[in-house]
């Protein structure tokens, strides 16, 4: 097998590698008996992703004698809940895992969320390997310590941060994504290009279609992905600053979630996200910071892959823009009741903005509630 391609995490004292590549769910026991000599696991998974890959990772810890119990929840975003963490950490604590012993995520963002959560609180921290199998949890969610469930109140609400010890992406877990959730990840290396990075935002244009197909161009665009992620949690580890740039397009697509109280049939993460981005764009250019013209190529390259880009494409629609409002006001980036968002001069030039009206907003959101 190909040796995987590293990216360090450089964390003082809570440093750990991102590796990724094919066939690493096959090799994960080898790799962790090697790291973490004596340690002893609880999987945690959902009813999907365990038809597809529990079989092949439970075999591997087999393989290298490594003691491990299981735990599998119902798919979907409904499992970011109090109910369904209460039945994860009684499931660890039942397993009589002790502090030292570690518990692995294999899924999407919902397992990677859920899980390190629950790995922060039972026995006041526990240790944690993520596994992501999506492109979304690949590039972005299973890097950096970002853990939560939801509420009513909104998405990611209640969580904290806690740092993996590791993350595993096997790339060819890749291949068992559905066309719909493949796209909606794709969103998030798009994100990366955006925020700081045109030259890389250029070559998706041009690459897509192999990154699509997989191979090198999806390794090549996950590893530059986690690069430009893992840099920015180096200096900003708890978004006190500079991390909040990673929240490009999050804060419509966050609001847009809740509307759909969170039905991945009507909207999953990464679609919400996509018309976020196309949305900071043009209010961008609205607010006479950017050009409608590179509003136009974001909405043109995401919609060219087969993502929405306008709020009329959600099915159900998301309600009126004063309650849109509303869910944007219980986003984490609101301070004292000022709406922070991130904005942009240009492809690869956002920024953080502190000082955005909502008046504004709410009107930009209403012409676009109306086609406009």
């Amino acid at each position: 097998m190909t040796a995987p391609t590293v990216v360090p995490v450089d964390l003082a004292g809570r440093a750990y590698d991102i590796l990724i590549g094919p066939g690493l769910v096959a090799s994960a026991g080898a790799e962790l008996k090697a790291r973490f000599p004596g340690a002893r696991y609880c999987v945690i998974t959902d009813g999907t992703v365990a038809e597809h890959h529990l079989d092949a990772l439970a075999g591997s810890l087999t393989d290298a004698d490594l003691a491990f119990s299981s735990i599998v929840v119902t798919p979907g975003e409904g499992s970011k809940s109090f109910e369904t963490l209460e039945s994860v950490v009684d499931g660890v604590l039942s397993a009589r895992l002790e502090r030292g012993d570690l518990l692995i995520a294999l899924g999407g963002g919902v397992i990677g969320d859920l899980v390190g959560l629950a790995a922060g609180l039972v026995r006041r921290g526990m240790r944690f390997v993520q596994m992501p199998t999506t492109l979304l949890s690949q590039v972005d969610s299973s890097v950096g310590g970002k853990t939560g469930i939801n509420t009513r109140h909104g998405k990611n609400l209640v969580g904290l941060f806690h740092q993996p010890s590791l993350v595993i992406a096997d790339t060819a877990t890749l291949d068992t994504l559905d066309p719909r959730h493949l796209r909606a990840g794709y969103a998030e290396v798009v994100k990366y290009g955006l925020i700081d990075d045109a030259e890389f935002f250029h070559w998706l244009e041009t690459a897509s279609a192999e990154i699509f197909a997989g191979g090198a161009a999806r390794i090549g665009a996950i590893a530059t992905s986690c690069r430009a992620k893992a840099h920015v949690v180096k200096i900003d580890e708890t978004e006190q600053g500079p991390r909040a740039l990673l929240n490009l397009g999050h804060t419509f697509g966050h609001a847009f979630e809740t509307a759909c109280d969170y039905d991945a049939d009507r909207l999953v993460h990464g679609e919400a996200v996509a018309i976020g981005l196309v949305l900071a764009h043009e209010f961008s250019a609205r607010m006479n910071l950017a050009s409608p013209d590179d509003a136009a190529r974001v909405k043109a390259h995401l919609a060219a892959v087969g993502l929405p880009t306008t709020i009329g494409e959600i099915p159900g629609g998301v309600g009126s823009a004063d309650e849109l409002m509303r869910a944007i006001f219980q986003d984490k980036k609101v301070k004292r009741g000022r709406l922070t968002f991130i904005l942009t001069r240009g492809i690869g030039e956002a920024f953080v903005a502190d000082d955005v009206v909502p008046d504004q907003v709410r009107d930009f959101l209403a012409e676009k509630l109306a086609g406009r």
